[in-house]
């Protein structure tokens, strides 16, 4: 796939400039909310969704006293506002299959938004189920390929448990089901590599090209919709050449 920009090395592009413009911090305050909501415990010892969103917020330098608040919020207690987690499903040009992660205090107001984001941008909504067959959902991690040769890389990863790793270009990309990612990002850390992502995600099945007018149209749907206050992730299955891109 070298040459190529799949939709989840344009997410971590994207990622940089978010966090750059502080937006990040919005999204990953939901995160930590909810995962203590959804996991019953405020301890990060006993809660791995938790663990994995308080380090992750940790990484982008987030202050404890904010990393604690949402916690609390989280478990019932202080100020705020309680998340329901949502999934929409939807179609870009050419055929594109968007899967919509979004956490919102207002069902109502939320979808209305993501129905008219994909409408202005070249894209419909779906009903439920439309798209998501096409996704298996599985632990990613991405490796620059100057940390470690591909045969220690592989020999650590399988060995902690990883089902694939895939070479792509000037990264690796590791493969875990759910539940081995923890174990799998924790030994690819403990060999002294710092991943530039570590995720549970939504894995296209197969992948669609992009050019022109659609790769424009696609490019500008997943900011759209990855820029709405209530969105806290994208997936999509295209394929873009980087020259396109630029």
């Amino acid at each position: 796939m070298s040459g190529h920009s799949k939709w989840h090395t344009i997410k971590h592009k994207k990622g940089a400039l978010d966090a750059k413009r502080g937006k990040i911090f919005t999204k990953m305050i939901k995160e930590i909310t909810v995962a203590t909501k959804t996991g019953g415990s405020g301890d990060i010892d006993a809660n791995a969704r938790l663990r994995k969103a308080v380090s992750d917020a940790k990484a982008q330098n987030m202050p404890n006293d904010t990393i604690d608040r949402a916690i609390k919020r989280g478990m019932g207690e202080g100020e705020g506002a309680n998340y329901d987690e949502v999934l929409y499903e939807g179609y870009g040009p050419n055929g594109v299959a968007v899967m919509v992660e979004a956490m919102t205090d207002n069902r109502n107001r939320t979808v209305a938004e993501i129905r008219h984001i994909f409408s202005k941008n070249g894209g419909n909504m779906g009903e439920s189920g439309s798209v998501g067959w096409m996704f298996d959902k599985k632990g990613y991690i991405v490796v620059d390929k100057a940390a470690k040769s591909e045969d220690e890389l592989f020999e650590i990863a399988v060995g902690a448990g990883a089902d694939d790793m895939q070479d792509e270009g000037d990264v690796f990309e590791i493969f875990t089901t759910p539940d081995a990612f923890e174990a799998v990002n924790e030994a690819v850390k403990a060999a002294g590599i710092e991943p530039q992502a570590a995720e549970i995600s939504m894995i296209p099945q197969n992948y669609i090209k992009l050019e022109g007018g659609d790769a424009k149209t696609m490019l500008k749907l997943y900011d759209a919709l990855d820029d709405n206050d209530d969105v806290q992730k994208v997936y999509a299955n295209f394929d873009i050449d980087e020259s396109e891109m630029e």
